[in-house]
């Protein structure tokens, strides 16, 4: 199925995520109140909530920092249909990182269920070996609970 160009990762240009690598490294190297400014200047550049850069390696490379932070931090697409959410979860399922982070965040910012990365990757029992349908229709079934 081909999805709208709004759910689709979006392009993001060589220097820009050059820029945005140097930048990670520099605050990287910061400590103290220094590096906590530097942070949440980078905060307010790209829209996401980083806390810190000292340790970003240990889960993905500086180009996959890079653009993840070069792209949109809360990607709301509205009126997102069944059908275009269970090509998403095909899509997590099956391409690699930094495709599949792009869909698993379009999923988490357009739908209410808590944990749809657990449902894909941890599933619970019921849903073990369950298709892209079945684990799109637990996720849409999900109401959150007024406290």
């Amino acid at each position: 199925m081909e999805l709208r160009p709004e759910l689709l990762p979006p392009q993001v240009k060589p220097q820009r995520i050059e820029e945005l690598g140097c930048e990670i490294d520099r605050i990287a190297e910061l400590s103290g109140d220094v590096a906590h400014e530097a942070v949440a200047m980078f905060n307010e550049t790209t829209g996401y909530d980083y806390s810190e850069f000292r340790n970003y390696w240990a889960a993905e490379s500086r180009e996959e920092a890079a653009l993840r932070a070069a792209r949109p931090s809360y990607p709301r697409v509205p009126d997102v249909t069944r059908d275009e959410l269970v090509e998403i979860v095909r899509r997590i399922q099956t391409c690699l990182p930094p495709d599949q982070d792009w869909y698993l965040l379009v999923l988490k910012t357009n739908t209410s269920h808590p944990a749809v990365s657990d449902l894909i990757f941890r599933s619970p029992p019921e849903l073990e070996s369950a298709s892209a349908e079945e684990i799109v229709d637990a996720i849409l079934v999900y109401r959150p609970v007024a406290l």
